[in-house]
């Protein structure tokens, strides 16, 4: 003897406080209802997956972005030891304490440096077949074509490279030609 329960909508039809007509219109008005919820749930899952794709394509874009700046920095680096390695391999011994050593006057950032050499790596300095190139904090004295192949990598790293010196052709241009430079004059 058990009762079956019944839905609110058929208690208030049995006991006469509602019409059929208002239950139907219930019923639409319910399925309505649900389908408007699953349709603002698809919305809602289609916004959270576009925000999702959006999220990782700028991942990916920043990604690729710290990719391309540590190649670059490791490429900077491979060149700054491919540098150091040719001076370290070809700098031409200097005695910066013997006493013919004369200072080789240059400019580095706009700073007047010194560097004492022999008279004839001074001479060989001037007419272009060494060069002087900075090494760290120091200066190291390299023939000119391991300071061409060192700008070709870093020009920064030269501070010194005289042109070998021009035919006699141009010097017509040049008003102080007439003027002969002392040779015991050291700048």
């Amino acid at each position: 003897m058990s009762k079956q329960k019944l839905s609110l909508q058929d208690q208030l039809l049995k006991a006469g406080l509602a019409s059929a007509a208002q239950a139907k219109s219930a019923r639409a008005d319910k399925r309505k209802q649900t389908r408007q919820q699953r349709k603002n749930n698809s919305e809602a899952v289609d916004e959270t997956k576009a925000l999702r794709q959006k999220a990782q394509a700028e991942k990916l874009q920043k990604d690729r972005h710290m990719n391309q700046l540590r190649k670059q920095q490791e490429d900077q680096k491979q060149l700054a030891a491919q540098v150091k390695q040719l001076i370290e391999l070809n700098r031409q011994p200097r005695d910066e304490l013997s006493d013919d050593s004369l200072a080789y006057n240059f400019n580095d950032n706009n700073k007047i440096k010194r560097l004492y050499v022999s008279e004839a790596m001074r001479e060989q300095i001037v007419r272009g077949r060494l060069a002087i190139v900075k090494f760290g904090q120091h200066y190291e004295v390299v023939s000119a074509e391991v300071a061409h192949k060192i700008k070709s990598r870093d020009e920064a790293s030269v501070i010194v490279l005289n042109e070998p010196a021009i035919a006699a052709s141009d010097n017509r241009d040049d008003p102080y030609a007439e003027y002969q430079v002392p040779d015991d004059l050291i700048w």
